[in-house]
C-alpha cells in the first residue's frame, strides 16, 4: 500500500476477520459462508471498496486461514493488504492498525468494520465520513433501540425495565484517527480490557465518540438465521 502525505488527512479501513464464528455451527468461518453468490467477506470488501474517500484495506486474517487464497484473485488490483490477525477482535484490529502506521499519517481516519456485516451501505459508509470529518474524535454508525429493554437479575428474572430513550445499537463502521485509536486500544489491552469494539476503548481513553444514524440492516451475522435474513436484505435491495 502506498505511502500517504502527512499534510493530507486519508481514510483507511480496517476489517478484522479472523475469527471463527463458533456460534454459526457452520463447517467454515462465517465470513467464508455463501451469500447471494458470494461469501460474506466479498460484501463486505466490496461495500467498502465503493467508498471513494477510502484509500485501501487492510485485512485481518487468522494465521491458518485456507479459505482467503481462493477468493484473493477477485480483488487482484484493489488496494488491499493482509496481516495476521490475534485471538480477539481487538488484537486483529490493532496488528493492522501497526500496519498502517508504516506508511499513513497518525492524523489519518481508520474506519473499522465487522467482516460479518454484509449489508452495510455505501451510502452510510459516506455519511459517517462526511458527518465526522471534522470532529476531533470520531464515531461510528448505529440505530435506536426500538423494543421495550428488560434488565434480569441473577436468578434470570426481570429486575427492571431499562429506559431506552438514549439507548443505540452500535453498529460498524467506527472512525477514528489512526494515533488516538492505536494509544486507546493499546491502554485497554494494557489495562486487560479485551473491548469488543472501537468505541469502548475510546471511551475507556475519556473520548465520547460521535454516533451516526445507520440502518437497522447493517446486521452481523453471528447465528445460523442472520444469513437466512442478510440474503433477503440484500435480495431486496438490489431488486427495488
Amino acid at each position: 500500500m502506498p505511502a500517504t502525505s502527512a499534510t493530507v488527512m486519508k481514510y483507511w479501513a480496517i476489517v478484522p476477520a479472523a475469527g471463527s464464528g463458533r456460534r454459526m455451527a457452520a463447517d467454515v468461518p462465517k465470513q467464508y459462508l455463501p451469500l447471494q453468490g458470494a461469501t460474506v467477506l466479498e460484501h463486505t470488501l466490496n461495500t467498502l471498496f465503493a467508498c471513494e474517500p477510502i484509500e485501501g484495506v487492510v485485512l485481518a486474517l487468522s494465521a491458518d486461514d485456507g479459505y482467503w487464497p481462493e477468493i484473493a484473485p477477485r480483488f487482484s488490483g484493489k488496494n488491499l493488504a493482509c496481516v495476521v490477525g490475534g485471538a480477539e477482535r481487538c488484537h486483529s484490529v490493532l496488528n493492522a492498525v501497526h500496519h498502517l502506521h508504516g506508511f499513513a499519517d497518525t492524523h489519518d481516519w481508520v474506519l473499522v468494520h465487522d467482516a460479518a456485516r454484509p449489508c452495510a451501505r455505501a451510502d452510510d459508509v459516506i455519511a459517517l465520513i462526511e458527518t465526522l470529518a471534522e470532529d476531533a474524535c470520531g464515531g461510528l454508525l448505529g440505530v435506536p433501540v426500538a423494543d421495550t429493554m428488560k434488565r434480569l437479575g441473577a436468578d434470570g428474572r426481570v429486575a427492571g425495565t431499562v429506559d431506552r430513550q438514549a439507548l443505540w445499537h452500535a453498529q460498524t463502521p467506527q472512525m477514528f484517527r489512526l494515533g488516538l485509536l492505536q494509544s486507546a486500544l493499546e491502554q485497554a489491552l494494557a489495562q486487560g480490557w479485551l473491548v469488543t469494539d472501537e468505541a469502548a476503548a475510546m471511551e475507556m481513553a475519556g473520548y465520547r465518540p460521535g454516533m451516526v444514524h445507520g440502518h437497522a440492516d447493517n446486521i452481523k451475522i453471528t447465528v445460523p438465521f442472520d444469513l437466512t435474513l442478510a440474503d433477503f436484505y440484500l435480495r431486496v435491495r438490489h431488486t427495488s
